[in-house]
């Protein structure tokens, strides 16, 4: 009798394995498959990133660059790409920022977004090659980090891309919230978090990532009509900016939930004023540096130089917008890292008292410098474009890649700054 049972057993078994479809992931898109229903937002995860041995020091390659990009053939991308990693790699650089999704569409063939329009023009027509896969490549060839660049809720601006037919805006109509500057994936629906996080997966589990970016684009909107449907649906009892802040928390929570279990680090590049960020994108940068779970590094965007003024008032210059962030309470595994207005080279930062740092030839460097003595041993530069090709301002281009280089290149091989992710 017990023979018999355990065979039957067996068998039972055989059926289930046989019978129940395989679940590859928690996030895998079913195009039957109904909606993802509301669910509790998963508790905080510790990151699973690996410490640095290396500073960071990173440059971001915006959907901008993209457009200088030739996407013929895979010959012909890697060709402009290596430029571009070269030029990153000579300035002494470890990390490259590239945008692989700027307006719900991708650089990649993805089960979750449609080739972007970048790379032939038309949203949704296949390329004939991989742009990340050769993108990764190349620069881990060169010996630089590659991180992949997210917008997770931006899906048109203006005009701008013409969507197709496979974009999230048109398979998932009910998930997109429209505004003046565009069309956008709706924070409020657990259904939109969760494909995010798809995509996230999706990102780690194809391709050989450093890491995933996100930058500040979050809640687009601080008016009361952009939800006002979903959060009297909600029934909660938080106000409208904790509630939007909730849902924001949600989504980052969920995502680095994906990236930790990767060994993957996710971080984001928030607006530079923190007090814009709480109430002006309801994105909680504070909470997400202090509490673990949402981040594995903040990069706020600081792109104002060190004398900027307002009429007396210095409130968002460098040095103060700095020190402001550095004092905010971190938890253990989250770095802090500034990002820098290269764009501002020249043409300024818009001070009413134009002291010629943005003319000087260091201005980078001289922001290096005060992050370091700061004891921020990280920083980002924005962007690409801004410091090679610069047709208005070449020569002080010119000059600030140097003194930036003459920094970065020749800085000690032993590391001791932040070994943070």
């Amino acid at each position: 009798m017990r023979r018999l049972g355990w065979g039957l057993a067996a068998i039972l078994l055989l059926f289930v394995v046989l019978t129940v479809p395989l679940v590859l992931s928690p996030f895998a898109p079913s195009p039957s498959a109904p909606a993802p229903t509301a669910t509790a937002a998963p508790a905080p995860s510790p990151s699973a990133a690996p410490a640095r041995t290396t500073p960071y020091r990173a440059v971001w390659v915006s959907y901008l660059e993209w457009q200088q990009v030739d996407f013929s053939g895979a010959e012909a991308f890697s060709r402009d790409i290596g430029v571009m990693l070269d030029h990153i790699a000579s300035l002494g650089a470890t990390v490259v920022l590239a945008q692989v999704r700027p307006f719900g569409d991708a650089l990649y063939p993805s089960e979750y977004f449609p080739f972007s329009h970048l790379c032939t023009g038309v949203q949704g027509q296949d390329p004939g090659f991989d742009p990340l896969a050769l993108l990764v490549q190349a620069a881990h060839d060169r010996g630089l980090e590659l991180e992949a660049w997210v917008n997770p809720y931006r899906l048109q601006a203006g005009s701008v891309p013409a969507l197709c037919d496979e974009s999230p805006a048109v398979t998932h109509p009910d998930w997109v919230k429209a505004t003046d500057t565009g069309l956008y994936l709706d924070p409020a629906s657990a259904a939109v978090r969760q494909y995010i996080a798809g995509g996230v997966e999706e990102l780690c589990q194809n391709y050989d990532l450093d890491g995933i970016h996100f930058d500040d684009y979050f809640y687009p909107t601080t008016s009361a009509a952009f939800d006002a449907a979903e959060y009297a649906a909600a029934g909660t009892d938080l106000s409208r900016e904790d509630w939007r802040r909730q849902n924001v928390n949600q989504l980052m929570a969920l995502c680095h939930e994906v990236t930790a279990r990767y060994g993957v680090r996710l971080g984001v590049a928030p607006l530079g004023d923190p007090d814009l960020c709480y109430s002006g994108q309801y994105s909680d940068a504070a909470l997400w540096l202090a509490q673990g779970g949402y981040v594995d590094y903040l990069m706020p965007q600081l792109y104002w130089g060190r004398d900027y003024t307002q009429n007396g008032d210095t409130a968002h210059n460098l040095d103060t917008l700095a020190a402001r962030w550095a004092a905010l309470p971190r938890a253990e595994g989250v770095a802090l890292y500034v990002g820098l207005g290269a764009y501002r080279i020249g043409d300024g930062d818009g001070s009413t008292a134009d002291t010629g740092e943005w003319r000087s030839g260091h201005a980078l460097a001289d922001q290096l410098d005060a992050l370091e003595a700061l004891g921020i041993a990280g920083a980002g530069l924005y962007r690409y474009a801004s410091l090679w090709g610069n047709t208005a301002w070449p020569d002080l281009a010119e000059a600030e890649r140097q003194a930036i280089a003459a920094d970065w290149v020749t800085a000690s091989p032993a590391y001791s700054g932040d070994t943070r992710p």
